[in-house]
């Protein structure tokens, strides 16, 4: 495994760290009035979901794992677990629901996300970053307020609670940014279904 120094750490990043394997959720790079810079570092047990601050000196040597990255299909879930499969080898794999966070909801039945690997063990998923939902309940349309940057609050079709343009009504699907978690844009005329065999 590559090993990189504590200033080359990055938000996204695998480490092999105190005999875990850690994401970085966050970097800080700070430099003190007395003595060297540092990274501060927010990491996330792959493994158990416990979070762990560290302080990576530029000198400090740590392992990057590179985790390998396959595309898979949303089925279902069950008990607190989300089940997974292959789209080529139909192999299904089980993940935790809070891996996702506040992402959760994002979720669709049928949606391909990418889960990660280290060898055969499933560590982490991601949800695409713009998911089409649909506008369960918004205030109604004003005609003649069409300022850009005036928002309103809205509820999506998966309880999620953004903030959208004033010309966004119900029952209207509309691109959301799931890392922002905010509104990105008007959906295309047809939403998009995962295609079904």
């Amino acid at each position: 495994m590559p090993k990189i120094n504590g200033n080359e750490i990055r938000p996204g990043h695998v480490l092999d760290h105190n005999g875990g394997l850690w994401s970085v959720v966050k970097v800080d790079h700070v430099k003190p009035g007395k003595g060297g810079a540092f990274a501060q570092v927010e990491l996330r047990n792959l493994r158990n979901g416990s979070k762990l601050n560290g302080r990576f000196r530029s000198a400090d040597k740590v392992e990057r794992v590179r985790l390998e990255q396959k595309s898979q299909q949303f089925l279902y879930e069950s008990g607190g677990l989300l089940v997974f499969m292959d789209t080529q080898t139909y192999e299904q794999v089980e993940l935790p629901a809070e891996i996702l966070g506040d992402r959760r909801p994002f979720l669709q039945d049928g949606m391909t996300i990418v889960v990660e690997f280290h060898g055969d063990e499933a560590l982490n998923a991601t949800v695409p970053q713009k998911v089409t939902c649909k506008v369960a309940e918004t205030e109604p349309v004003v005609k003649g307020q069409t300022a850009a940057h005036s928002f309103k609050p809205a509820v999506l079709d998966n309880g999620v609670k953004v903030m959208v343009p004033p010309f966004v009504g119900p029952d209207e699907d509309i691109v959301v940014n799931t890392e922002t978690m905010e509104y990105s844009e008007r959906a295309p005329a047809a939403r998009q279904k995962p295609a079904t065999e």
